[in-house]
């Protein structure tokens, strides 16, 4: 445990953010030396975006792949300065995943060698933007499993169904004018305002946790730079949150997207990004295993949906079960971000249990 930690707070001194290549590549290093030698490492590149696949030499398809990111969102200096205090471990990325990234990667190396079924170790860098050159990069380039577990945080729940996302952007074009003159132009800004008010009435900010569709307006924008001159251009960029429910996003096209919101708005709507809603059968045999090897480590293992998006839903689509299974934190992509460090033992216990309970094949 104190091993383990150490090696947490050096792998969280690593600034590994999506604008540092150079600091991904090292996190991916890191955990690569953390793991040592006696595996086959299979490395990718997408888009500057490293990653890479490790297992026992031969091994083509897996029974389990246990997949961790190593990238984090920006913070503060400080926040890439680590401290334990009591039993929490604070700093960027602690919670959201690097402490779990190193269990799983303890487990795996434990384990691998004996299993009689062969598993792999998945380490990505991008999942924080969206996770195209990580996971989805490498499900492109075959690799497949049986069952995934993400170690993202869950307190070892066993989270699965989360719901999608689209990243939308707004645009809209106007007429330039003098501020004293309005009536000679037509406000963009205004445009794109009226259009995500028109939005949020139809997707009004919940005041509690609900599972519906919402949607969270990130940034309004224009390139104006002029206070007494009318903006002739604009936009608004919106991250939607969607469950599998809802017919007007689940299974559709970026570009039917596009349309339903651009019909609620009347501004040019694109869709930027897209991922669908992820699900795991929760009557399968791994669902159930894992779920017996929670308990079996003193905790409920109930199953969990959960709002945030990760890449089990890149599983989800080529028609893999995939659930987020993680040791007990809070304050992700805060400045006060902290892993739990009473759940860390418990949560590879019940790693090593579910490994070694799976049969040979899936049922």
């Amino acid at each position: 445990m104190d091993h383990l930690v150490e090696r947490a707070c050096e792998l969280i001194a690593i600034p590994s953010t999506a604008d540092r290549p150079d600091q991904l590549e090292r996190a991916l290093d890191f955990v690569l030396r953390f793991v040592g030698a006696g595996f086959e490492v299979r490395r990718f590149s997408s888009n500057g975006k490293p990653s890479a696949l490790v297992h026992p030499a031969g091994a083509e398809r897996f029974r389990v792949i246990l997949n961790a990111h190593l990238d984090v969102v920006p913070g503060s200096a400080g926040q890439f300065v680590p401290r334990v205090e009591g039993d929490r471990l604070y700093g960027r990325g602690a919670h959201d995943m690097k402490v779990a990234a190193l269990v799983l990667a303890d487990v795996f190396r434990e384990l691998a060698p004996r299993l009689a079924v062969p598993i792999a170790l998945q380490l990505v860098t991008d999942e924080e933007v969206g996770g195209a050159d990580g996971t989805a990069h490498q499900i492109a380039a075959g690799v497949r499993g049986d069952f995934v577990v993400i170690g993202e945080q869950s307190r070892l729940q066993v989270v699965n169904e989360s719901r999608g996302l689209a990243h939308v952007r707004l645009t809209a074009h106007g007429r330039a004018a003098h501020a004293a003159y309005p009536w000679l132009g037509e406000n963009a800004l205004v445009t794109v305002a009226e259009g995500v008010a028109r939005l949020l009435r139809r997707y009004p900010v919940p005041e509690a946790e609900v599972w519906r569709t919402t949607v969270n307006v990130a940034r309004l924008d224009t390139p104006n730079q002029a206070v007494n001159q009318v903006p002739d251009e604009a936009s608004a960029w919106l991250d939607v949150r969607f469950p599998a429910e809802d017919a007007d996003f689940a299974g559709r096209t970026p570009e039917e997207i596009a349309i339903h919101l651009g019909a609620i708005t009347g501004v040019p709507t694109a869709v930027e990004a897209l991922g669908h809603p992820h699900h795991a059968d929760p009557g399968s045999p791994e669902v159930g295993l894992l779920r017996a090897a929670a308990r079996d480590a003193g905790f409920p293992g109930n199953l969990l949906a959960k709002h945030g998006a990760a890449d089990g839903r890149h599983y989800s689509a080529v028609g893999v079960d995939a659930v987020i299974f993680g040791p007990g934190g809070d304050g992700q992509h805060s400045a006060q971000e902290w892993a739990d460090l009473t759940t860390i033992t418990p949560y590879a216990n019940a790693l090593r249990s579910f490994l070694e309970a799976l049969p040979a094949a899936p049922r």
